[in-house]
């Protein structure tokens, strides 16, 4: 158990062997979530796209899949992550893959520069739910389009027991956050066994 535990704390802020075993784990096992939530969005050729806590880079060379001639950034708040992502997009790495270290809190981007943000696994460990939530709104173009998605919809899930800092939200709840952050259209798709995206529309 205590090994699981060290495994699991590594999952907001990845460190060391543990924080790498754990970016693996991610890589693979957040991959049914990723591509059913991407399915959910009408992608388009060109589009510049951001994925907030971008972990082992996996979801950045999923959205490069899905439009073509497209940029993708990713950010993370783990130096670990960082070197993970790149090492994992090398290939495009600076020609068409950013990876930046950072935080939601304070992204590192001009006011409307993406067509499309996503948080896989993530909004968990954001410290100030509203707050990153506007941030996410500045630097989405208008018609940009937020997605979230997750695994753990309960508030009393064992895992925030097994991952230090980590915070469930309803789907529900996390609808009304986006609204009241000023996204509109806000829809919740849900799939098995408890997997939900949400997706916020800029005005």
């Amino acid at each position: 158990m205590g090994l699981l535990k060290s495994l699991f704390t590594n999952c907001a802020n990845p460190q060391g062997t543990m924080g790498r075993a754990m970016l693996r784990f991610m890589n693979c096992c957040h991959a049914p979530l990723t591509n059913w939530g991407l399915d959910l969005i009408d992608f388009q050729d060109g589009w510049k796209m951001l994925d907030i806590g971008c972990g082992g880079g996996a979801t950045l060379k999923r959205l490069l899949n899905r439009s073509e001639n497209s940029k993708v950034y990713g950010i993370d708040i783990s130096q670990e992550s960082v070197e993970k992502a790149r090492k994992f997009n090398a290939e495009w790495l600076d020609k068409r893959v950013y990876v930046t270290q950072g935080s939601a809190e304070n992204l590192p981007y001009d006011n409307e520069t993406f067509d499309l943000v996503t948080a896989v696994e993530t909004v968990y460990f954001w410290p100030n739910l509203p707050d990153c939530f506007q941030e996410v709104r500045r630097v989405l173009k208008s018609g940009g389009l937020f997605a979230i998605l997750v695994e753990v919809v309960d508030s009393n899930s064992k895992w925030t027991e097994l991952c230090e800092g980590m915070t469930a939200y309803p789907p529900e709840q996390l609808k009304i956050i986006l609204n009241e952050a000023g996204f509109i259209k806000t829809e919740i798709h849900r799939g098995k066994p408890s997997n939900a995206t949400i997706i916020g529309v800029k005005p």
